[in-house]
Parts: C-alpha cells; sequence; structure tokens
C-alpha cells in the first residue's frame, strides 16, 4: 500500500483545509499593494476575503511559489522609506470577487505541486468562478467563465 501523497508546501504547511472554505459568505475584500515612486501600485500582492462570520481568509504567494492560503486578519499598511510603502484597502471592483460579493462559496478546487504544495485554488459562487494562483511567484486573481 502506497503512502498517500502529501500536498503540504514544505516551507509553509498546508495551511486550512480548502473545503473549509465551502459556506463562507464573501462580505468584502481587502488588497495589498507595493507602491514605488510615481509607478503604478504593484499587486495585489496578498488578498483578504471578508466573511460575514466576521474570519478574513488571507491569500498570497510564497518564497517558494506556493500559494498560501491562511486565518488570519489584515494588517495596516507602512511607509518602507525610499523602497515605497505599502497600502492595505478595500479593493472594490478591482478585483474578479467584486461580482461575488453576498455570494457564498459552493465548490472549491484546488492544483498541487509534488515539491511546491498548493498552486492554485478555485473558489466556485453561484454565478461564476475566481482562481487564485502563484504565477511565477506571484499571485494572480482571474474570473473564470
Amino acid at each position: 500500500m502506497e503512502p498517500e501523497k502529501s500536498y503540504e508546501c514544505p516551507l509553509h504547511g498546508g495551511g486550512p483545509s480548502a473545503q473549509s472554505l465551502v459556506g463562507l459568505s464573501l462580505t468584502g475584500v481587502v488588497g495589498l499593494w507595493h507602491l514605488y515612486g510615481g509607478d503604478g501600485p504593484v499587486g495585489p500582492l496578498d488578498v483578504w476575503l471578508i466573511a460575514d462570520q466576521k474570519a478574513a481568509v488571507h491569500i498570497t504567494t510564497g518564497s517558494d511559489w506556493c500559494l498560501i492560503v491562511e486565518v488570519s486578519e489584515p494588517h495596516a499598511g507602512y511607509d518602507m522609506g525610499d523602497s515605497g510603502s505599502i497600502t492595505v484597502e478595500a479593493m472594490g471592483d478591482r478585483s474578479p470577487f467584486a461580482a461575488h460579493i453576498g455570494e457564498s462559496v459552493v465548490a472549491v478546487r484546488e492544483r498541487h505541486e509534488p515539491n511546491t504544495g498548493r498552486m492554485a485554488l478555485e473558489l466556485s459562487f453561484p454565478t461564476g468562478r475566481v482562481c487564485c494562483e502563484s504565477w511565477g511567484g506571484d499571485l494572480r486573481l482571474t474570473a473564470v467563465r
């Protein structure tokens, strides 16, 4: 009998079970961006899905390019001096999740890589799906039709 494969990230662990997100009722989305000089914002680098249960699910990428999913609250932005600043604020309509505010997650699907762990998380809502993935180490959010 073969041992069960582990899809946990060797550096960051597995985080909460993706199935635990089913039933989460989305009330808002908060994003984190890096601002540097006169350039436009880079990111979002992190997102927090805010639920009606007053919980927040943090989604970001790890240093090994895994997709980190954890339960944590958004933090405040901060100044990094010559390296720019970090801003954390509600995403409004700047996210593919905007179309699903007020809806509950009805299904989830994950994609894993053997040496890295979770690489993508697709959340299904009654009116569509959103894919969160690590793409070359960057967080990418896309609406799936």
